[in-house]
């Protein structure tokens, strides 16, 4: 078993930020038994990345919702559909949970800080905007912490492609999202989906800028537990994803996994 001490330990050694904004994707399964067990994990890390002023956020996505007659986020509810720590946290009187009706997050930290970061969220058109909480985590120059898990997992990637205007990533029509807040109104919001009649669920593809990443250190490798962690830098990934696009002439270069050109990356 691991202890919340030992935990503490490895997130210091890998040189995680305490003052700066880190989103979190997380295989529990992958980490191993843990003191406290799931929620010792979460206190863990809320207790490391919020020390010295910084905001821990984990995803609590609803978007196994959309299609569906249900209410697409309920507040009052710990429903997620991308594991249990975010389950956990979505009910967590620490954290406040961002009304982002399909692509939601837990945010942890100083009150007012965690409050400006969270505001607004439920009046932004697309899943990822580069306004919303995603686009938030570049202009704080944040990190992404995979734990346990891939980049296509990596949900910040989506905004990053909207940042830079690839074609084809928005359904051309919109969706009829629904909040419920805690104090059980509810309100309808109009959004845009990502367009994966057309180009599928291109988040397969992303771990092929894995060693772009790698070549220009935006990547910083560890342990939590038992899982391999990536440490990566938001403001990195953009950096290369923008070299990669011009290098390539922009070509679409995620509608398979053949490997990216290394002189897409490598040259200088």
């Amino acid at each position: 078993m691991y202890s919340k001490k030992f935990i503490l330990e490895q997130l210091a050694s890998l040189g995680a930020p305490q003052n700066s904004v880190v989103l979190v994707h997380s295989s529990l399964r992958a980490v191993g038994e843990t003191e406290g067990r799931a929620e010792g994990l979460l206190d863990a890390l809320i207790e490391y990345f919020t020390a010295d002023g910084g905001l821990l956020c984990i995803p609590s996505h609803t978007w196994h919702k959309l299609g569906s007659s249900e209410i697409t986020l309920d507040m009052t509810k710990n429903e997620c559909c991308v594991g249990t720590l975010g389950k956990i946290a979505a009910l967590d009187p620490r954290g406040v949970r961002t009304a982002n009706p399909s692509h939601s997050m837990v945010v942890f930290g100083d009150s007012a800080r965690v409050a400006e970061f969270a505001a607004g969220e439920e009046d932004h058109i697309t899943y990822t905007s580069p306004k919303s909480c995603y686009g938030k985590i570049y202009d704080n120059d944040g990190y992404i912490l995979l734990v346990g898990v891939g980049q296509d997992k990596n949900t910040f990637m989506h905004c990053v492609e909207e940042m830079m205007g690839i074609d084809n990533r928005i359904a051309p029509k919109s969706k009829m999202l629904s909040i419920k807040y805690k104090n059980g109104d509810v309100v309808t919001r109009e959004v845009y989906s990502f367009n994966e009649k057309l180009n599928g669920d291109v988040s397969v593809y992303f771990p092929k800028y894995e060693a772009a990443f790698r070549h220009h250190g935006c990547i910083t490798d560890g342990h939590i537990g038992a899982a391999h962690v990536q440490l990566c830098s938001a403001r990195g990934i953009k950096r290369v994803m923008e070299l990669v696009r011009e290098r390539s002439g922009g070509i679409e270069l995620l509608h398979d996994d053949t490997p990216l050109k290394e002189e897409w990356y490598t040259l200088e």
